[in-house]
């Protein structure tokens, strides 16, 4: 299963039809027809479903095409990577994340390093925890930035020298939004919104103190941009971090810490024994600094 071979797959199903996947790859329709029988043989499976003038993939085609894709664009990436490996002045870093403050840390270090290399261009994927890792593993991403709890084991890491607050998000015209935080009293009987990443940690049960279930949960979220929205609109009250949604003088949204206090750990995390590129290297040595200057700085404070 060579990579022409999968380039010409991925081609085919983009375009949906062979005569203009050869027309862009500079080939012949039976050449392409060729290394697609080709490659079904050579798999053992069927990737395309028969008596159809359409292009549609099998079961098995639409896992190929996945993967296919995710093999082509670790090669195209690799094959980038080593024709800048002693270019600190050019490259690209990957790095995948959820929503968090910290981010702000990694924003910061971005700045410096383009400030002196400015033709290093980083590339941002947002997920879930689970979404994140997978790209870590399969090589898709340089770094990932993991929130507690997170096996740390297979990875080499920088813990942030800052932690997440979790709290309610709410309207400003909210009662509870005279109080200074918010006990699990308090928000017994209110329609919630919550962050499927705080209900798998199990922060918010340990919290509550009792089944999540006999709370009133409206609906989960991954990212808290439309559930801010939501919650702007009377829908109900949102579990989220700190410093996410604009809660700041002027809007409409407050947020309100819980008590007693919960608070998670960040960390940048890479492959153990992973080889990084100049641009990767320079990129994680200035998130090292940077996080050694908050660290000074909250030891002068």
């Amino acid at each position: 299963m060579d990579i022409r071979t999968l380039k010409y797959f991925l081609a085919v199903v983009r375009e949906g039809s062979i005569t203009r996947a050869a027309e862009i790859l500079h080939t012949t329709q039976p050449n392409i027809s060729r290394q697609l029988i080709a490659l079904e043989e050579q798999a053992g499976v069927k990737l395309f479903k028969r008596g159809s003038r359409k292009i549609v993939l099998a079961e098995e085609g639409v896992f190929l095409y996945k993967r296919a894709q995710e093999i082509v664009e670790l090669l195209e990436r690799t094959e980038i990577d080593l024709a800048l490996y002693n270019e600190v002045t050019s490259g690209d870093v990957y790095i995948g994340a959820t929503e968090a403050p910290a981010m702000r840390l990694i924003a910061q270090a971005i700045r410096v390093l383009r400030e002196n290399h400015p033709q290093v261009m980083h590339h941002f994927f947002s997920g879930n925890t689970q979404e994140v890792v997978e790209q870590l593993d399969k090589g898709l991403l340089n770094f990932a930035v993991l929130v507690d709890p997170s096996d740390l084991q297979k990875y080499d890491h920088i813990r942030f020298p800052v932690t997440d607050t979790v709290g309610i998000l709410m309207r400003q015209d909210s009662p509870l939004a005279k109080l200074e935080s918010i006990r699990p009293q308090d928000i017994k009987d209110k329609p919630l919104l919550c962050s499927r990443r705080l209900l798998k940690a199990g922060d918010l049960s340990r919290w509550f103190g009792e089944d999540m279930n006999k709370l009133d949960l409206a609906l989960t979220f991954n990212l808290i941009t439309t559930p801010a929205m939501m919650v702007e609109e009377g829908v109900g009250y949102a579990f989220t971090y700190d410093k996410l949604a604009n809660s700041t003088e002027g809007s409409n949204l407050c947020f309100r810490p819980l008590e007693p206090k919960v608070e998670t750990r960040l960390y940048l995390v890479w492959k153990k024994d992973q080889v990084l590129s100049k641009a990767a290297k320079a990129f994680l040595a200035q998130v090292q600094r940077t996080t050694a200057n908050e660290n000074n700085n909250a030891g002068e404070g």
